[in-house]
Parts: C-alpha cells; sequence; structure tokens
C-alpha cells in the first residue's frame, strides 16, 4: 500500500488530499463529503479502509480550503453550494485522469458530496460507477437522466424524508441504477453494523462496475 499526502492545486487554491493505492489497484474512488464534512471524515475513512482491502485505490480529499471550512462551519455558505463542489470534483477529477491514467474512477458521495458527484459524473465522461450514502440526489434533479454511471443509493432506513428523495430521484435514472435501504439505520449510519453495511454494499458495487 502506498499511501501519500497531495496537494491538488486547481484554479486559485489548493485542495488537500490523502491518496491511499493498494498493490494491483483494480480503480480508484473519489470520495465527495458534503455538509461541512472533509477528508478528515470517520465515517468515510471507514468506507475507504474497506475499499482498499477490496483492491481499490482511495481519494480523500476536502473540496473546500480551510479558510473556506472556517466560514462555512459558521455561515453554511458553501455546504449547499453544489456548483462550487461539483466544478472542483471535475477539477480533481482531471487532475487525477493526468497523473494516474491507469486507473479508471469512481465516486463515493455523501450528503451534499452525493449530488456534487452525479453532477460531476455528467461532465466527466468516463466515471465507472456511483455509489451515495444519505445523499442529496435531488440536489441534483436536473442531471438524473443524463448519468451514464451506474449508481447506487443507500439511505438509512430511519431517514424517512432522504429516502423519498432518493426514491424519487431513482425514477429519473435512465442507467443501471439500486436504492439499497439499510434497516435501523439513520441518517449518520451510526448504529451498530450500519456502516459495516454501507461499506459492503459500496465495495460489492465497484466490483461489479469499476
Amino acid at each position: 500500500m502506498v499511501e501519500n499526502e497531495l496537494e491538488v492545486p486547481i484554479d486559485s487554491v489548493v485542495l488537500l488530499g490523502r491518496l491511499s493505492i493498494p498493490d494491483n489497484a483494480k480503480g480508484i474512488v473519489l470520495f465527495a463529503h458534503g455538509s461541512g464534512s472533509s477528508r478528515q471524515s470517520p465515517r468515510n475513512n471507514y468506507v475507504a479502509g474497506v475499499l482498499q482491502k477490496s483492491g481499490f485505490a482511495t481519494f480523500l480529499f476536502d473540496l473546500l480550503t480551510r479558510e473556506e471550512e472556517a466560514i462555512d462551519m459558521y455561515t453554511r455558505r458553501y455546504r449547499f453550494d453544489i456548483d462550487l463542489l461539483s466544478d472542483r470534483l471535475v477539477l480533481v477529477t482531471d487532475w487525477i485522469s493526468k497523473n494516474y491514467n491507469y486507473l479508471q474512477i469512481g465516486y463515493f458521495g455523501a450528503s451534499t458530496g452525493a449530488a456534487a458527484a452525479i453532477i460531476s459524473s455528467v461532465k466527466s465522461p468516463g466515471i465507472r460507477a456511483i455509489v451515495s450514502r444519505g445523499g442529496r440526489p435531488d440536489l441534483a434533479i436536473d442531471y438524473l437522466a443524463e448519468l451514464k454511471s451506474p449508481t447506487l443509493l443507500i439511505v438509512g432506513g430511519y431517514d424517512i424524508p432522504v429516502i423519498k428523495l432518493n426514491q424519487t430521484a431513482l425514477e429519473r435514472i435512465a442507467v443501471e441504477k439500486k436504492l439499497e435501504i439499510v434497516p435501523g439505520a439513520t441518517h449518520l449510519f451510526e448504529e451498530q453494523g450500519a456502516l459495516e453495511q454501507v461499506a459492503r454494499l459500496a465495495a460489492d458495487w465497484f466490483l461489479k462496475y469499476l
């Protein structure tokens, strides 16, 4: 396993990330965090660890700079700026494609990051698969019909409002798709065994399509 802390220069900012590449990697999964989260997210790091054991490289990175994160913590100014988040994900995807062009790319998006992943996949041809955890695909509603990447939506069984949003989104997706509801789980999948189910479902989806 090769692990590196990276600085990715895009436009006028630098985004920080952690790249992990296991031996004979099958592909790479880029993590799009949401709702004020970052590359330090314990939930996404857990999922990344499971994906690495399944043979995938992972790249967990901050969609916001440190200054923007500080502002967002108090104002929530950036976490719902889906255009900004998706544009940055497109640029990071381009950077990964140029520097690690032997790896096919998939996205794992959480909360608002799932919307950014959907939009970015439409703008970045060649994304092989998308997994959404507790995602807000409704925030990318105008792009759902254009999706070309097989998409898995994972929602907690107790996350009723988000289940409804994902069910509506699923109807608009024309490519290979699936909605998995994890019984007994809330929005953050903090219940015992819930996150393990998310990681297993994600690994299976990427093994099939990535």
